[in-house]
């Protein structure tokens, strides 16, 4: 960066809010993808949003190139400073500003984690229920900006669903207040949903009304062993039929062992399956609602065995075996994707799959896991232990071509949660017509025209 620039940061930020040292451009230079190595100019603080808007003023002055930063705890490189940019780190605008108990609104700043606005709803009787592994880290500008799903998503949505305002700053350094937390606003162009999964392309999100509702009286699991994909979609049916459902998960047999191995965990039901599939639900009843649903399954040679969870305690175990297959595999730095179809096309997606990696690399250890109850799977190639980081990702790049041919025959989705970033953006046109793109494009130059958000990631 060069020195004027650094003094004109230094205009706007204090100096525990601006950072340069090694250390600090390292850790907030990058996120989890783990394949880019991070070359960011500077780190920046705000902790008002005047200074955010100073500094898009002064990178449009300058052409210095910003990213936006949370939690990072992404799986795409939407959060990677390659480039000597300034990354903008928002661990600073971290405050719950107010709670409207009448609209069931919370407003918030982007810095917010994930947890602590969950823990707020909590407190106020109510629920937020976006909820992933990473909702101890991630932070809600972040999640905005990709759109996060996660477990819950088959019973309440995606994030979008629960955007209710929103305040950014354009690429432009214009300040905008977006809908303002209203349930009925029929004025033309919402741009609130341009925001929401423009992975920091657009603008930087610095605040949000962020919507809450009724927690459920109580939730209980029942985790079971299946035969194959078929059975899954036709225990979904069943139990979305005579429970009221809130996630359905599915992992491999190769998931639940790294797990078990990281956590030292014994297995939670005797003998083996390929598949695997926890139900969480709604009830006040208690596990014993879910008994009819399970010895139908059972009868029909759906599931294999299983087990019920019986206390809150036990909820939460039963869970670790799903939650912990991303912590459990990291030091394998797995080569992702974030892949959806049909909920009906999924068995079909995934022999098709698997077929491809088998047929193009026999040496890799794939792991499955995901929400199959919205069609969103998420395949995982674990690098060989004596495999370089460089080597595999380029192997993995030229499987992933083949991959993505397979989720454009069944018309499905490159990411399905996790953004484009840097990973996924050679694979866009899988998913994205040329047409698609273009305008996409045009979206970009009309609140970016100086290419100094985020720029390289998406498009």
């Amino acid at each position: 960066m060069i020195s004027s620039s650094y003094r004109d940061l230094q205009g706007i930020f204090d100096a525990d809010c601006l950072s340069v040292e090694s250390a600090d451009l390292k850790f907030y230079g990058t996120d989890w993808t783990r394949f880019y190595e991070p070359d960011p100019a500077a780190i920046v603080f705000p902790r008002e949003i005047n200074q955010v808007v100073e500094l898009v003023q002064l990178a449009n002055r300058n052409n210095l190139s910003l990213v936006p930063s949370g939690g990072r705890t992404g799986l795409s490189g939407g959060a990677v400073a390659r480039h000597q940019e300034v990354v903008v780190s928002f661990s600073k605008m971290d405050k719950i500003l107010e709670f409207d108990d009448a609209d069931q609104l919370v407003w918030i700043e982007a810095g917010v984690i994930t947890k602590q606005l969950q823990n707020f709803a909590e407190a106020h009787n109510c629920l937020y229920p976006v909820d992933f592994a990473s909702s101890g880290s991630s932070q809600l500008g972040g999640n905005i900006a990709t759109n996060a799903g996660g477990i819950k998503v088959l019973r309440y949505g995606l994030t979008r669903n629960w955007v209710a305002g929103l305040t950014v700053v354009t690429g432009k350094g214009d300040l905008l207040e977006l809908n303002n937390g209203l349930i009925k606003n029929a004025t033309g162009y919402d741009f609130r949903h341009l925001f929401v999964g423009s992975e920091g392309t657009l603008g930087m999100i610095l605040g949000a009304a962020m919507k809450v509702t009724q927690a459920p009286v109580s939730l209980h699991v029942m985790l079971v062993s299946i035969p194959d994909m078929v059975s899954a979609l036709k225990l979904l049916k069943l139990c979305q039929a005579d429970l009221p459902v809130t996630a359905f998960e599915f992992f491999s047999a190769a998931a639940l062992e790294q797990v078990m191995h990281h956590q030292d965990l014994a297995a939670p039901m005797t003998g083996y399956a390929p598949y695997y599939v926890l139900v969480e639900f709604e009830g006040g009843e208690g596990a014993s609602s879910a008994m009819p649903v399970f010895e139908k399954a059972l009868s029909q040679g759906w599931v294999l065995d299983g087990v019920m969870s019986q206390s809150e305690s036990e909820r939460l175990r039963l869970w670790q075996y799903r939650e912990g297959i991303s912590e459990a595999i990291t030091s394998r730095t797995p080569y992702k994707h974030d892949i959806s179809v049909l909920i009906s096309q999924a068995p079909d997606f995934l022999r098709a799959i698997e077929a491809v990696v088998r047929q193009e690399s026999a040496a890799f250890e794939v792991v499955w896991f995901g929400h199959i109850g919205d069609g969103n799977v998420h395949l995982n190639i674990l690098r060989p232990e004596d495999w370089q980081i460089d080597e595999f990702r380029a192997v993995c790049e030229k499987l992933g071509s083949k991959i993505m041919a397979v989720v454009a025959r069944f018309k499905g989705s490159i990411s399905a949660e996790h953004g484009v970033g840097l990973l996924k953006k050679g694979y866009l046109e899988h998913s994205r017509s040329e047409l698609d793109r273009l305008y996409m494009s045009k979206m970009k130059g009309l609140f970016d025209p100086g290419n100094i958000m985020n720029p390289g990631k998406l498009l």
